[in-house]
């Protein structure tokens, strides 16, 4: 049998939970059909989750197969180095052809693909910019379409003796969620179902954390173009909101229907161009010999605990939605709890590939995994770093780990952000969630005596992954005394 195709669709900020085939409160207010298709006809991962839940350090780490402490790529501010190692390289080496194309947003041109054309930063998503082969042009439509448009030119024209490795990536849904014309009435007459979380009482959080973070009168604010403290005002693209008579809850309850519905506009044309691509792979016969997946850079939140980013190691941001399709091995409908993190990507494509995995990658192949075989020895746990220490949306830095019953978390209260600059010190703070009887993440229990067995547990395993994974703190070393002090 020759070596399969692999189609990696990634959007930006598509929260499982915004995805039908995740059963979420949102699955009956907009299907997702299309993306749904590929775990019906495959599998979906329940625990794909992401070291680093910002676009940037995220995106390095699928292509390197390494932590940001490795690529070098903490930060939205850092840059990918060309000469580095990355999995498309590794795939050209193998035979196959290699394509970048939509959001890329590693600051240096792409390496290691036969074909690239990416959008400039965030990219815009009307009208957008691309630059292909170092060369800018302006196109005419959505963002999305475009994305996918040059995806299928790509696929109509490659060279059909050799496989590909395509990497398809949107710009949606990331905000402020600009939707295409045609959706613009799509959920005028619905109310978006809201999460319990969004009124939570975050005095049982440690202090770390339950006073910080952006949350949903912030968002109403910007949409309703008031400036905010850190915010420049800028015209909703959307449209302006309304408050006018408004007191804060009813404030936060119209910003929460507004940002959903502009959100989930945004994944309708993602859902769309899903459905265009796999539509492509049937007419010319190669479903079969397609490994195709769909996942998000992270997760994002939908109004949970107040919030509307990511970053955090909450479940919401921390969470890749993960659909694979491949016929010939992956049986259909197929469902995988094992702990898969976005440093494992970049091995499982080399190991479809028959490729060797060079040692500098962290990732294990989790190929044996989605067959319906995982190793007797897979991963009980994941490390996850957050870098950025109050940048943007007032998120402390933190690390922690995470199991299948728990998840800690050390907000470490650094008071200086990712590039060295002076912060207001936060204070440092340790979480514990057991996510069997708290799986939205409503009670720290980390000071509770029933579970000091296993606060000593975890961090144990805690330090054993970071000293793994060579996070030694060299980025801030003055956190040593710090975490030691905290330990």
């Amino acid at each position: 049998m020759s070596k399969p195709n692999i189609l990696y669709i990634m959007s930006d900020d598509h929260a499982a939970n915004a995805i039908s085939a995740y059963g979420s409160r949102l699955a009956d207010i907009l299907p997702t059909p299309n993306i749904d298709r590929i775990g019906n006809e495959g599998l979906r991962a329940n625990n794909c989750f992401c070291t680093n839940a910002i676009c940037t350090p995220s995106r390095a780490v699928i292509l390197t197969g390494q932590y940001s402490q490795v690529n070098g790529v903490y930060t939205l501010a850092d840059s990918l180095d060309p000469k580095h190692p990355n999995v498309a390289k590794c795939l050209q080496q193998v035979g196959y052809q290699t394509a970048m194309i939509g959001k890329w947003h590693l600051k240096n041109d792409p390496a290691g693909f036969d074909y690239w054309n990416v959008l400039p930063g965030q990219g815009k998503y009307y009208d957008p910019v691309l630059v292909e082969h170092g060369v800018e042009k302006s196109y005419t439509g959505y963002c999305t379409d475009i994305v996918t448009d040059f995806s299928l030119d790509w696929l109509k024209n490659r060279d059909k003796e050799k496989p590909f490795f395509l990497m398809s990536h949107h710009k949606a849904p990331h905000g402020r969620w600009e939707y295409h014309s045609k959706y613009e009435h799509l959920l005028d007459d619905v109310e978006i179902p809201e999460p319990d979380s969004l009124w939570e009482d975050k005095n049982h959080r440690s202090e770390a954390t339950r006073s910080f973070g952006t949350g949903m009168l912030d968002l109403a604010n910007r949409m309703a173009e008031i400036d905010g403290k850190r915010h420049q005002l800028q015209s909703w693209p959307t449209g302006r909101l309304d408050v006018e008579g408004m007191d804060d809850v009813q404030k936060k309850k119209a910003g929460y229907q507004k940002y959903l519905k502009d959100y989930l506009r945004t994944v309708a044309s993602i859902d769309e161009n899903v459905g265009r691509l796999l539509e492509y792979l049937d007419e010319e016969g190669l479903a079969e010999d397609t490994v195709v997946i769909y996942t998000s850079d992270q997760g994002m939140f939908l109004g949970e605990h107040n919030y509307y980013d990511k970053r955090w190691m909450y479940e919401e941001a921390l969470q890749m939605p993960f659909l694979m399709r491949y016929p010939r091995e992956i049986e259909a409908g197929s469902i995988n709890d094992d702990i898969l993190v976005n440093i494992d990507f970049a091995p499982t494509f080399l190991d479809y590939a028959e490729a060797s995995i060079p040692d500098d990658m962290q990732g294990v192949s989790f190929r044996a995994n989605v067959s319906g075989n995982t190793p007797s020895d897979w991963r009980e746990g994941m490390y996850y770093r957050y870098w950025m220490h109050m940048n943007a949306h007032d998120n402390p830095a933190h690390y922690g780990i995470r199991t299948k019953k728990h998840k800690l978390i050390f907000f470490y209260g650094l008071p200086l952000d990712a590039n060295g600059a002076v912060q207001e010190p936060t204070i440092p703070g340790w979480e514990l969630y057991d996510l069997e009887k708290d799986p939205f993440e409503l009670n720290n229990v980390y000071n509770d005596p029933a579970y000091v067995d296993v606060v000593v547990t975890l961090k144990i395993e805690l330090y054993r992954l970071k000293e793994m994974y060579g996070d030694n703190d060299e980025k801030y070393p003055d956190l040593v005394e710090v975490c030691e002090s905290c330990a």
